[in-house]
């Protein structure tokens, strides 16, 4: 019931970037801009959403290990994926002392799931499964997908703006005649309310995948437990070699010395997370 719940959020927060689009849209450029927009956007997020695993791997300078190089993660992977009767990832190893992990790919046959070797140092047994299986949850919902096309519209709302160098405020060129006062503020405040929809919807998908992940880790509280470890740790070693657009795929949101309201985060906040997972703000192990 819960994932249901927060899936007809998604859904909601995706019709309302649509129409924020169309109607913001029509104010700046008109309906010839918004299609140059929603090409724009898209173009820019087809590229993203079929190269985002080679990306990702990459910044973090992931290295793919087999069984033989790391068996007890391969062999969690490779267990917690059939349970969820999902083709075997690839698995990676990222540099990184700061602990943290993520999945990637396009499709479930095209992902990766990589933890980094802090991760591995601080979590125990059941506390890395608990992480393993919230990951393998944003490749069976194809959370990456649902990620793009969110993407697509709210990068179709920012280039809005770039076309007012080649369309007149309010879509005049379309004979539409639109009001110049409206567009200049749906210009500003749009990208914003866009980017606001965008981090929203990543919240939802990050409750969904924590719920999913704990079934298939088999108890909320290794999860849990992880969750905090994680948080504590990422305040104390930093993962500032992050890129702002990658936050929203890593299990934790990377902490770069700044505190930020959770309205402009891509995850939610820990205390709401264990509320969900257990039922209370704190596994009162830490």
């Amino acid at each position: 019931m819960f994932r249901f719940v927060n899936n007809f959020k998604t859904f909601i927060l995706i019709a309302s970037l649509m129409f924020l689009f169309v109607v913001a849209g029509n104010a700046i450029a008109g309906q010839k801009g918004m299609i140059i927009a929603i090409i724009i956007g898209g173009m820019t997020n087809i590229v993203a959403y079929f190269f985002s695993d080679k990306i990702a791997l990459a910044s973090m300078r992931a290295k793919q290990v087999t069984e033989q190089d790391a068996p007890e993660l391969v062999g969690m992977v490779r267990e917690l994926a059939q349970k969820a009767n999902l083709p075997m990832p690839g698995v990676y190893i990222c540099p990184q002392d700061a602990p943290n992990a993520f999945a990637t790919g396009r499709n479930p046959r095209n992902s990766a799931v990589a933890v980094t070797e802090g991760i591995l140092r601080i979590l125990d047994y059941n506390e890395l499964k608990g992480v393993i299986g919230h990951e393998l949850a944003h490749i069976k919902h194809r959370d990456i997908l649902i990620s793009s096309v969110a993407a697509t519209i709210a990068g179709a709302i920012g280039a809005l703006g770039y076309l007012l160098w080649f369309l007149p405020i309010g879509g005049n060129r379309d004979g539409e005649g639109g009001n110049p006062f409206v567009a200049i503020v749906l210009l500003i405040s749009a990208p914003i309310a866009a980017a606001l929809i965008q981090m929203a919807i990543s919240r939802k998908r990050e409750y969904n995948a924590d719920h999913y992940g704990a079934e298939l880790a088999g108890d909320p509280m290794y999860l849990a437990t992880a969750l905090e470890k994680l948080h504590l740790q990422n305040r104390r070693v930093p993962m500032q070699v992050v890129n702002e657009s990658q936050k929203q795929m890593f299990i934790v949101q990377p902490f770069n010395g700044k505190k930020a309201a959770e309205l402009f985060t891509t995850h939610p906040a820990l205390e709401k997370r264990l509320v969900a997972l257990i039922g209370k703000p704190s596994t009162g192990l830490f």
